[in-house]
């Protein structure tokens, strides 16, 4: 049967996805590709291919489920296959290096920032950047890992050479400039078929754990945009909102080939706006959904089911 293809490596992110799925009636499969075998000799089956692999998969002890969807979307798109978020969208999941250049060309603000490799590198990096105070962070990453705020370069120096660094899983470290908010959140921009669908404001005073999955929970108190409380859910859906960065954005996903992404964007007290993560394997958050009455996982599902019937007519059964 020609159905919908789920590559993925997190069950608890892919639970709703399917939910919907099953409710549509829409015949899908799941690959789980953390492990796996496959034969290049072979034609993949026939059907519409959905990756939603994650850059904090080795946070789970997926450490090479990347590397593993990258050689699967390889065959794939060798064969053909319709590929929603294909190998280009994994490049830049996996790489904040890779996203920041590819906003950059689409005229997209992104902060200062420098990457090293290497301990003494952090730190020339920071002497380099010249900007108090200034954060760092992993450029393979996910759930805000590896997210921290320096005041000085001493501090800095104590953090890098001491037992509580963390090592980027790719060796690479961003030290970027700090984006001081008037208020302690940001929004995050979400798109369904590379079209806007919503925007979420984030509160992000307990920290740089930004994942509006249920799944997720606060683990990183370094945060970047104050200390105030904002009083208010978590994740709040933005009615009316309205942006110029909407259409920026949108060019940007279709440059790219992406279809399906979270975009999270600050703004400083002067109102300049910095983009600063894009996220190829959205998220959305239940109570906020609730709440609105938008709902991100049916969307989806909605937008795969079209892309399967469009392909392949007789794939879905009409009542």
């Amino acid at each position: 049967m020609t159905k919908i293809y789920v590559l993925h490596e997190n069950d608890e992110w892919t639970d709703h996805l399917t939910g919907r799925l099953k409710e549509l009636g829409l015949p899908f499969e799941l690959w789980h590709l953390d492990q796996g075998t496959v034969d290049l000799t072979e034609e993949p089956p026939e059907g519409i291919f959905y990756n939603r692999m994650s850059a904090s998969s080795h946070t789970r002890d997926h450490r090479f489920a990347p590397e593993f969807t990258e050689a699967v979307l390889a065959w794939l798109e060798r064969h053909g296959r319709t590929v929603v978020n294909g190998s280009r969208a994994l490049r830049l999941e996996l790489s904040k290096v890779n996203q920041y250049m590819a906003l950059n060309q689409e005229g997209i603000t992104t902060p200062k920032t420098i990457t090293a490799v290497g301990k003494d590198q952090i730190i020339e990096a920071a002497k380099k950047l010249d900007l108090a105070p200034f954060i760092t962070k992993h450029n393979r990453a996910g759930k805000g890992q590896g997210v921290q705020l320096f005041h000085s370069i001493k501090a800095l120096e104590e953090y890098v050479y001491g037992d509580s660094f963390e090592e980027p899983v790719d060796g690479i470290t961003l030290v970027q400039q700090y984006i001081e908010a008037p208020k302690p959140y940001i929004v995050r921009h979400e798109f369904v078929g590379g079209k806007f669908l919503y925007a979420v404001k984030v509160d992000t005073s307990e920290g740089f754990e930004l994942c509006p999955a249920d799944a997720c929970t606060i683990e990183d108190l370094h945060c970047p945009t104050g200390t105030e409380e904002t009083g208010g859910a978590k994740f709040e859906i933005l009615e009316g909102y309205s942006d110029p960065l909407i259409e920026s954005y949108q060019a940007f996903l279709s440059a790219n080939n992406i279809k399906v992404a979270g975009i999270e964007a600050i703004q400083d007290h002067n109102g300049n706006v910095y983009t600063y993560d894009v996220n190829t394997n959205t998220n959305y958050n239940s109570d906020a959904e609730a709440v609105s009455g938008i709902y991100g996982m049916l969307q989806l599902a909605t937008y795969l089911g079209e892309r399967l019937k469009e392909q392949y007519p007789s794939a879905i059964s009409t009542p």
